[in-house]
């Protein structure tokens, strides 16, 4: 399941570095986050979906070393990306 490009749009704006910052990790982790919470959706309703839920694996999988970069580069950024999106609780 992909993110409507005005969600996407909207993700990018918030967690943007700076204009037009589109590939730092936080905005990848953002888009990420937002495209596993839609998938999580459609396996409430399709639970035998096994070829999307390797496409969620490799998602979470992505975030998870995007996040441990991020963590690794600067721990502040990382503390201020977990708790804006609520992961790690």
């Amino acid at each position: 399941m992909s993110v409507a490009p005005e969600r996407k749009t909207e993700i990018i704006q918030d967690n943007a570095q700076a204009k037009g910052d589109t590939g730092s990790p936080e905005v990848q982790v953002a888009i990420l986050t937002e495209r596993i919470k839609n998938l999580t959706e459609h396996f409430k309703a399709n639970h035998k979906d096994n070829h999307s839920r390797r496409g969620l694996l490799m998602m979470v999988n992505k975030r998870r070393n995007l996040l441990a970069y991020l963590k690794k580069k600067d721990v502040e950024r990382y503390n201020a990306l977990i708790a804006k999106l609520g992961l790690r609780k």
